[in-house]
């Protein structure tokens, strides 16, 4: 510090060097506290005010406090449209009697009023309220709070879990939709209450009337069947035998919040992960969040959403979205040696697996290219790009390991659906790149004319997604493949034409060989193969494109070639014709993409 003082020579240097340290030792407490309500404060302020008596503006009612050493109580409720924030609690006293008078008779400031009696009756000073205790205004301190808000729960001497919808004094045990719109009180159904459930230790639930309907133990059972969380995770929290992050995902499977981004950031705490509030990220926060847990932890559960083969789509490996994680509710990790032995022994090549002393099973670094892993993995039938890759995790207790689809394409894995296929040739342990980074995606408008077939006697039979109707539709990045089937009763033809796009590429696929199931069933089957063979559609349809403004494909039917012509209206816009023609000389008939360069006016 002497050096300091020699080399400027300037008191005025030193002195602010003194108010910078000052002000970084204020910072550093502030960023360590949380601020909390003045239980006494508040409702002597207010006995106050209903007196019509004067009031002391210069009473505080919120104050910082140290959360590891106060005692204080906490809230936990649902929002509504006329909750207070923290400039009119702090300011109420000085503000005109009108706006005063409208903000004391809001829900919201009751809800404030009867948590402090509850607090004042259980002997508690300080009382913590998410609706004014934050100072919104502030982006660093509401990035603070979110990041710290597990840690405020845990920490609570008592919760108390505010049931607005409740008038009964106890907890419906039976799922009810004609009662609450999601079958269960609210409370259950928002994203931020999950870790407000389980954080702390004591959680005390009350109806409507703020009449006490049970404690998080003692109601532990009803609580399993209303959300899920197993029994054990109520009653001993998640210091003991911590679940999967697979199954803390299924938790919040089915709970929404406000803003989109909340669905990543109200689970940090309890995957125990921090990172930066940036609303207007959208689904890249949910991103954001699996990539800051798998930073922290060896867990390749995190990879298992969707096990059940619903809503996979064609693109990155993480997932978009706590829901798809809903199949994972009884997941588990497997330990290295079970693992390798539940692997399919029909796949395994001789003395090529690797010891589970191999630390390649648990280490997984994010580079820029992708997530660097090594995986059993296994080429499926009939598709040279999809591979089976098995995860050291399962959805039952003793039941085998997680699969899941991938595809390569340009060096690199990502996620795609499952196939109705088996894997074949053996299980290789194969080092890659999983892409988590989003894949270029444009909507693209499909235009049919399918008039010509339906002169021979086709009908479409069916078409999936169920709601496309009619033969314009637009596909998306949550919508990517249409599939439509059309059968001729009087011949037994029958063929399933996909309109699909794939890492901004679009493309169209027709199947005709019959399978030995109904018709409804060979549409199913089509969609997801097609779907998991997407990247492969896209390059051979692609091949054919360049340079060219229209493709042809013919395909062979039972009695029928069928013809496929796409022209290209637009970057965005394709024009498919499907005519059909008896036509002798099947040998001619190559089953490929052609593309002509010629003026179609």
């Amino acid at each position: 510090m002497s050096d300091f003082l020699v080399d400027t020579n300037s008191l005025e240097v030193w002195i602010e060097f003194q108010s910078f340290c000052h002000n970084l030792r204020v910072t550093r407490i502030v960023l360590y506290s949380m601020r909390l309500i003045n239980v006494k404060a508040l409702l002597e302020r207010e006995k106050l005010m209903e007196k019509g008596e004067r009031v002391d503006r210069r009473a505080k009612v919120l104050q910082f406090c140290d959360d590891d050493v106060t005692k204080y109580a906490i809230l936990s409720h649902r929002w509504t449209e006329q909750e207070v924030d923290y400039d009119e609690i702090v300011e109420l006293a000085k503000m005109d009697e009108e706006i005063r008078d409208e903000i004391r008779q809001r829900d919201g400031y009751r809800k404030i009023l009867d948590s402090c009696k509850q607090a004042e009756k259980d002997r508690y000073e300080w009382l913590w309220v998410d609706t004014c205790c934050i100072d919104k205004r502030s982006s660093a301190e509401l990035t603070e709070a979110i990041n710290s808000m597990y840690r405020w729960y845990e920490n609570a001497q008592i919760c108390y879990a505010y049931l607005h919808d409740v008038h009964d004094p106890c907890l419906p045990i039976v799922w009810n939709n004609k009662r609450y719109a999601n079958g269960w009180p609210e409370w259950f159904s928002r994203g931020w209450t999950l870790q407000e459930m389980i954080a702390p230790s004591n959680v005390q639930f009350f109806n409507t009337e703020w009449r006490t309907i049970g404690d998080k133990r003692t109601l532990a059972g009803t609580l399993e069947e209303i959300t899920g969380v197993p029994e054990h995770i109520l009653t001993d929290g998640l210091s003991g035998d911590r679940p999967c992050v697979a199954q803390i995902m299924s938790w919040a499977a089915n709970r929404t919040t406000t803003r989109v981004e909340d669905r990543a950031y109200s689970l940090m705490g309890l995957l125990g992960v921090n990172m930066p509030m940036l609303y207007g990220e959208g689904k890249k926060a949910f991103h954001r969040l699996q990539l800051e847990i798998i930073r922290t932890s060896n867990d390749q559960s995190i990879f298992a959403w969707s096990c059940d083969g619903e809503g996979v789509r064609t693109g990155n490996i993480l997932a978009d979205d706590p829901s798809v994680f809903r199949c994972c509710s009884a997941m588990e990790l497997m330990d290295p040696d079970e693992f390798i032995k539940s692997l399919p022994s029909c796949l395994i090549p001789d003395g090529e697996l690797p010891s589970t002393e191999d630390d390649r099973l648990g280490t997984f670094p994010i580079t820029n290219r992708g997530i660097q892993i090594w995986l059993f993995l296994s080429p499926m039938d009939g598709a040279d790009s999809v591979f089976e890759a098995w995860l050291p995790c399962r959805s039952r207790p003793s039941g085998p390991p997680e699969a899941i689809s991938l595809c390569l394409r340009e060096s690199n894995y990502y996620r795609c659906a499952e196939l109705f296929s088996r894997p074949e040739g053996t299980l290789q342990f194969r080092q890659v790149y999983l892409r988590y980074q989003d894949t270029s995606h444009r909507n693209a408008t499909f235009e049919i004319d399918d008039s010509a077939v339906t002169k021979d006697g086709f009908v479409c039979f069916n078409t999936l997604p169920r709601n496309f109707t009619g033969n314009t539709f637009i596909l998306t990045s949550t919508v990517p493949l249409c599939v439509k089937a059309y059968s001729n009763d009087l011949t037994g033809d029958y063929f399933a034409v996909g309109f699909g796009q794939v890492f901004g590429k679009d493309w169209i696929h027709v199947e005709s060989d019959p399978w030995d199931s109904p018709l409804e069933a060979f549409t199913e089957i089509e969609y997801n193969n097609m779907l998991a063979r997407a990247p492969e559609h896209a390059r051979s349809m692609d091949k054919a494109r360049s340079g060219a403004r229209v493709c042809v494909m013919q395909t062979h039917l039972h009695r029928f070639t069928l013809r496929t012509c796409v022209v290209w209206k637009s970057s965005r816009e394709n024009g498919v014709k499907l005519e059909v023609f008896r036509d002798p000389s099947f040998d001619s008939v190559s089953g490929e993409w052609m593309g002509f360069d010629v003026d179609v006016g």
